[in-house]
């Protein structure tokens, strides 16, 4: 039995069976997510600080998660993805359930930014895992699938989460610490399963290729019926012109450093323009799009959820398309087409006049970060490629979304409360257009298909 590897995988190769794996562990999350998105803004500002406050506990997790970003790098490279997955879960796990009991938004703040250690471990895991078990020619694709897995859960948890208004605002911290614990041990009993089963097939097969064929006992003629074995015949000697085949050189598993990875002009892009996605999807999305809908809209906790809804699903039907084509016409197309569309369209959120348009610009912005996600975590994976350790060159990425998803929300908060809702969403499209012009000179990373080379300018 043949294993196909990453790397020899022809266009369209069926995902690896670790890669759902994965994609059910997200799902698991991101629909407790989900339920506590909606609710956390208004929590925080139930303890009476203003709206910056309560932005700040959003961007709490996020810089946490990025003063640890460069440490959760050298753990995978050092311990493993697996290990470092199953951790950081349990850790998110931990603080939320502290959320959960917070007595005041001091111990809120704190609970909160803790989990932002465990969620910098469990992200850049599964990044460094979808880079070492995607085919490169399915990258784009198996990120999208983790994504959709993410967005199915952010979709279906706010109405999960509206079913639960009745019962408090800290029992959907209680159900998502719940389901963070259930996703750790998914990871933990099924992840790597599969490729453990197929190494200890391959190592029967190996162990049967190389057993004699045939004993080779004969009779030694005599009477007493003893076996001998027959000499083995001669073989002959290579000759020049018959050379024997070199065997198959081990993947180079040397660390990429941070350095060489800036080198490329595609990497540069993707740190802008991934602060720009943290900036947006992940921060101003859940800081201010419920305080918006809830002050400027006159709309309840409910409509707020919906609000994440509608921009989750426009997200998931971007990223239906955009993973498989993304694999076939190149990264770069998306990644502009995502940018401008999102930048254009947060900008005109702020101009909402009804909860109807809020809800169409919500689903176009959320068509514009599914175009572009996915595609910028493909380059980032064609950067490293499936034979480096690149926990750092990760981690450093993920610190770029993180340092968008900190600043965002405040620098929003600060302009919602002294210029109006408008300015805040005014800035952040301005933000995202920032990173469209820098992936103006952003190469395109798709690898050939018949060799599975980057292309040589960088």
């Amino acid at each position: 039995m043949t294993r196909t590897r990453p790397d020899t995988a022809a266009p369209g190769a069926k995902l690896p069976a670790d890669i759902w794996v994965l994609v059910s562990a997200a799902f698991i999350v991101a629909i407790g997510y989900g339920i506590i998105a909606p609710v956390l803004p208004q929590f925080a500002e139930s303890f009476g600080l203003g709206v910056t406050a309560a932005t700040i506990v959003v961007s709490s997790f996020a810089f946490f998660r990025l003063i640890s970003a460069p440490a959760g790098g050298r753990l995978v490279n050092r311990l493993g993805e697996r290990p470092v997955y199953v951790t950081g879960l349990l850790i998110v796990a931990t603080s939320t359930f502290g959320v959960a009991l917070a007595q005041s938004y001091w111990q809120l703040l704190l609970f909160r930014a803790l989990g932002g250690l465990g969620s910098t471990m469990f992200t850049v895991s599964a990044m460094a895992l979808i880079i070492r078990l995607a085919p490169p020619t399915a990258r784009a694709r198996a990120a999208g699938r983790y994504a959709t897995a993410f967005l199915l859960g952010n979709i279906a948890g706010p109405v999960v989460g509206g079913l639960m208004a009745g019962w408090g605002m800290r029992v959907p911290f209680l159900v998502y610490a719940a389901a963070l614990v259930a996703a750790a041990a998914v990871v933990y009993f099924r992840l790597g399963r599969n490729e453990r089963l197929l190494a200890a097939e391959q190592a029967a097969q190996d162990q049967d290729d190389h057993e004699p064929a045939d004993r080779g006992l004969v009779t030694d003629g005599g009477d007493t019926g003893t076996a001998a074995e027959a000499p083995a015949a001669p073989q002959p000697a290579p000759s020049a012109a018959e050379p024997t085949a070199p065997a198959e050189p081990a993947p180079d598993r040397s660390v990429m450093r941070f350095r060489e990875a800036w080198r490329d002009s595609a990497y540069r892009a993707a740190l802008v323009s991934g602060a720009a996605h943290g900036w947006t999807s992940m921060g101003i999305r859940v800081a201010i799009y419920p305080l918006f809908a809830l002050h400027v809209l006159g709309a309840g906790a409910g409509v707020s959820g919906l609000a994440l809804t509608v921009f989750a699903l426009g997200n998931t039907v971007a990223v239906a398309a955009v993973g498989r084509w993304a694999d076939r016409l190149g990264r770069r197309p998306f990644i502009l087409t995502g940018l401008l569309i999102m930048g254009v369209s947060t900008i005109a959120l702020g101009f909402s006049g009804s909860v109807a348009v809020f809800f169409v610009l919500s689903a176009i912005a959320g068509i514009g970060a599914g175009l572009l996600n996915p595609s910028q975590q493909a380059v980032v994976a064609d950067v490293v490629g499936p034979h480096r350790a690149g926990g750092v060159v990760l981690s450093r990425y993920q610190m770029a979304m993180d340092t968008g998803a900190i600043f965002g929300p405040i620098i929003a908060g600060l302009l919602a409360e002294s210029l109006g809702y408008s300015a805040a969403f005014a800035v952040s499209g301005a933000a995202v257009l920032l990173a469209f012009g820098a992936w103006l000179s952003g190469r395109e990373t798709l690898p050939s298909r018949e060799d599975g080379s980057q292309p040589a300018q960088r």
